[in-house]
């Protein structure tokens, strides 16, 4: 396990506050990386290329389920977070509870939230917060035909 790209949010809070100081650009993103694919690989370096410190915050498996169903994730948080900690362009990497990242978002008051185009502006969580506090909110093209769900959809049509 990369341990030190782990962090809580109590360690991410006094990062984002040197980073501050020191002039540095927060980026932020979040999801589930249920079964991480080349999308999200894709995703993860436009959106570190949009600032210096690129932080990923990920669902629980509590969240992720209240979201996507009992059958997910297919993969555990630790799993998750660990495969996320080992790709280059992710610098930290935190676990959220909640549904949504808000809370999150709210404390560490991002430069830059990196979303995929996918999402419309207007559903956006925290793009307000962002916005107000003169941030920028950038909607990443996502890769055609590939989500997790289509691949799980595959493995099930093949060998289901």
């Amino acid at each position: 396990m990369i341990s030190h790209k782990l962090k809580t949010l109590e360690e991410l809070v006094r990062l984002r506050a040197e980073l501050g100081k020191s002039g540095r650009t927060l980026v932020f993103t979040n999801g589930c990386f249920d079964l991480l694919h080349v999308g999200h690989v894709r995703m993860l370096h436009r959106a570190r290329s949009l600032g210096d410190v690129l932080v990923v915050a990920i669902n629980s498996d509590r969240s992720v389920r209240e979201i996507k169903g009992p059958a997910r994730p297919v993969m555990p948080e630790a799993e998750r977070a660990e495969i996320l900690s080992a790709l280059e362009p992710v610098d930290f990497v935190v676990v959220f509870d909640e549904a949504t990242p808000e809370a999150v978002i709210d404390l560490l008051v991002p430069d830059v939230l990196a979303k995929g185009a996918d999402w419309s502006s207007d559903s956006i969580v925290g793009r307000e917060r962002v916005e107000g506090s003169g941030g920028r909110v950038c909607r990443i093209p996502l890769a055609e035909g590939v989500s997790t769900t289509d691949i799980i959809q595959r493995v099930l049509e093949r060998f289901g």
